[in-house]
């Protein structure tokens, strides 16, 4: 796996990106030389790593499964990162079979995989957007033709706001889209956590690639929430929001390195 060579045009491959690690992670082989070394460097420290990939993707295949069983019909998943096994538009439309996905990133390799897998649907889209600047975002022709913002929408940040540091200000941008939100719409988050040795280890390894890993407290993330009813189990642990048993617990040795939660916009 993990053996390509070219590149969209534009894109430096020498340069590690954090959405093609994680599809390492993953045992994806949407990755290049840069990225694998960056990732193999990541799990000396931290090799519970694809455990928690993993746990991640499942938590996000619950939150989105709960919101599709509540009526929600209509999906923003910002910060994507590159397709992989039962992706939102996927679960969502099991339940909800005209169910709309919006899938967001900034990064172009993600954009071209997306496109090209999901390319044969009049439900789903891929918009090559950054969230630091969420009303390009929620003004871009594409996402308007497919999300209603006077309807509640399922607003995904599956483990991309960690990517934003202070400097570009992420409460603002959460806020920004909690805004544009109906009432009856949810927010789905998780975040990576923990203050000691494997954490800033981590962190100074993402801090050469595309984007850092800032790792933030339970009360920083639970900011996030904002605006949002906290719906039970509140923040709590990847493999401890509303589990189904299908994975393992995570072993890391009793310490958190991640958070989730699903919040409700009330009004």
């Amino acid at each position: 796996m993990g053996e390509h060579t070219d590149a969209p045009r534009g894109v430096d491959i020498s340069v590690p990106n954090v959405a093609r690690m994680y599809d390492f992670y993953l045992g994806g082989k949407d990755n290049y030389a840069s990225d694998r070394e960056a990732a193999r460097q990541v799990l000396r420290i931290a090799p519970f790593t694809p455990a928690l990939a993993w746990q991640n993707r499942a938590f996000m295949a619950r939150a989105v499964r709960y919101l599709a069983g509540a009526g929600v019909t209509q999906f923003l998943d910002i910060g994507t990162g590159l397709p992989t096994q039962r992706n939102v538009h996927e679960i969502a439309q099991d339940s909800a079979p005209g169910a709309r996905v919006v899938y967001v990133d900034n990064d172009p390799v993600v954009v071209v995989h997306g496109r090209a897998l999901l390319g044969v649907t009049g439900n789903t889209t891929v918009v090559e957007r950054d969230m630091r600047r969420p009303a390009e975002i929620i003004d871009d022709p594409q996402v308007r033709q497919l999300i209603d913002f006077a309807e509640p929408v399922g607003l995904l940040m599956v483990s991309a706001l960690h990517c934003l540091s202070e400097a570009d200000e992420p409460y603002r941008v959460v806020a920004t889209l909690r805004d544009a939100l109906a009432p009856g719409s949810h927010l789905v988050v998780s975040h990576v956590t923990g203050n000691d040795e494997i954490t800033s280890g981590a962190s100074a390894i993402y801090d050469k690639t595309s984007a850092g890993m800032n790792h933030r407290g339970r009360d920083e993330i639970l900011r996030f929430f904002t605006g949002f009813e906290i719906l039970d189990p509140g923040l709590v642990r990847l493999d401890e929001w509303r589990p189904d048993g299908a994975l393992p617990l995570i072993s890391t040795a009793g310490r958190d390195y991640f958070y989730c939660g699903v919040g409700r916009k009330e009004n």
